[in-house]
């Protein structure tokens, strides 16, 4: 078989594994099936969502029309159409915030009234049970939200003659349901990973915070009225269920489900597991020498390719991003002729005394920004991480752009002032953010029989590794030229 051919068997075989089966779509429903059952016949949950489908899209009417008709007094007209759509993605989220009640009872609630053990004991597949029991837990919600959207819908053309755009009526649908998603994958991941309803109550603070403070985005976004940005954070929705979506099946295990009984935090474990991993400590209890510590790091970037790659693929994205944003927002005619006629030498010359004092604050600075960035990344899946690392390149693309406008030389540009100590930096950046990448997306899919809290563990250890063996000296390393090298070669190149 040729390499192509290879080629294209692994990647069916990948997207195979991926993809749900259509067996087991079909005895995932057969769960579904009896959880929307046992969902409706409890008072508890169709209850609060009738209120809020019926009554609530009343009440959001109701303001709808007092806001407009004040405003109207006033002239300004369009703060309420543009409050009107926004209240309608309101009436959507509100009823899918109980499927966050529903998914939490998924499997802890069951566990915790011995109602679980029948359906773990059945031939279904792990995978089937979860997206059963997530099927379930968001079809009430969000056909919940649909009545509650039609009558608020109904009630606006009645009242204030007043009828959504085709866009805004399907991005709010859309909206609606991937939220519903994102809501209930995080949800049920919570509910199979605890031992008690009650601290999967307090868990889920975690998921409604985020959604409440989208939700205010939304806000910002339908009052400056761009609609074709509702499109990209739909985009980045569905990314984001999907990850859950992935990470719940591949962390869901009905043996550790019923043989946990409290959830405790075992801080002894978690040090020795991460000083282990660390330290490269072997089972005997011998830590390897220095020399041997850096060959075992340096065999950690084999493990990094992939990670690699989409850090090269977002600096390239940053470069162009430069590029497009300078050809956007160009700089005024004054400012381009600044640039043409600043003497850069006798600028250096102000600064070179405080560069060489600065080598230690320009590395310190370098080591803080990779930390903060890989923290962010950690509660993102990597995502503020990637967008911190990319900004710095295109800022250097940006301005590289604006020189050319100007009648200034680029290469001139970055030979004098990036690749000096940009040569050793650049390489540690793409490393130390494919390294964090790794270990912010290692929970997604555990390998082997790893639970998700040992992944995450081993995950920063490897990090930690990188960044204080091969991340740290680099650093160092380009801080010193940046301080020293570079004002020589800005010297020789504009000199």
């Amino acid at each position: 078989m040729s390499a192509v051919g290879q080629l294209q068997a692994g990647l069916s075989q990948r997207v195979g594994q991926m993809m749900p089966r259509r067996g087991d779509v079909h005895m995932a429903l057969i769960v579904t099936r009896r959880e929307v059952r046992d969902s409706f016949r409890d008072w508890r949950i169709i209850i609060p969502i009738l209120l809020l489908t019926l009554f609530f899209p009343l009440l959001m009417n109701f303001t709808a029309g007092r806001i407009l008709s004040f405003v109207t007094n006033y002239g300004a007209e369009i703060i309420g159409t543009r409050l009107i759509p926004f209240l309608l993605l309101v009436v959507g989220f509100f009823p899918t915030s109980f499927s966050l009640v529903i998914a939490l009872e998924t499997f802890v609630g069951e566990k915790e009234r011995m109602s679980l053990e029948p359906l773990l004991a059945s031939p279904l597949t792990n995978a089937q049970i979860y997206l059963g029991k997530m099927l379930a837990s968001v079809i009430p919600p969000l056909g919940a939200s649909y009545l509650g959207i039609c009558v608020y819908l109904v009630g606006l053309r009645y009242s204030l003659d007043w009828q959504p755009t085709f866009q805004l009526l399907i991005q709010t649908i859309v909206l609606t349901t991937v939220q519903g998603l994102v809501m209930v994958a995080g949800a049920v991941i919570i509910s199979s990973q605890t031992t008690s309803t009650r601290a999967a109550n307090l868990l889920a603070s975690f998921i409604i915070v985020p959604m409440a403070l989208l939700v205010q985005f939304e806000a910002v976004v339908m009052f400056w009225g761009n609609h074709d940005g509702l499109w990209w954070l739909i985009l980045g929705l569905v990314v984001i269920a999907a990850i859950l979506m992935r990470t719940g099946i591949q962390v869901f295990n009905r043996e550790e489900l019923l043989g946990r009984d409290i959830d405790q935090i075992r801080l002894g474990w978690m040090f020795r597991t991460f000083w282990q991993q660390f330290s490269g400590r072997q089972t005997n209890g011998a830590y390897p020498g220095p020399v041997l510590w850096y060959r075992q790091t340096l065999t950690l970037i084999a493990g990094l390719r992939r990670p690699l790659s989409a850090t090269l693929i977002g600096l390239l994205g940053a470069v162009i991003l430069g590029l497009i944003l300078a050809n956007q927002y160009t700089f005024p005619p004054a400012v381009q002729k600044f640039l043409r006629e600043t003497d850069h030498v006798a600028n250096l010359a102000q600064l070179e005394g405080l560069l060489r004092g600065l080598p230690l604050l320009i590395f310190a600075h370098n080591m803080r920004v990779v930390l903060l960035a890989t923290i962010l990344g950690v509660f993102t899946f990597g995502a503020l991480g990637f967008i911190v690392y990319m900004l710095p390149w295109a800022l250097i693309a940006y301005v590289g752009a604006q020189l050319v406008m100007a009648g200034e030389s680029v290469a001139s540009f970055l030979l004098a002032t990036i690749a000096p100590h940009g040569i050793i930096e650049l390489p540690a950046l793409l490393i130390l953010a494919a390294a964090a990448l790794r270990w912010q997306t290692a929970v997604i899919a555990p390998k082997g029989a790893t639970s998700l809290s040992e992944t995450w563990i081993k995950g920063c250890a490897e990090f930690a590794r990188i960044y204080m063996g091969i991340g740290a000296p680099l650093l160092l390393l380009a801080a010193f030229l940046e301080a020293y090298l570079t004002p020589l070669v800005v010297r020789l190149v504009y000199g």
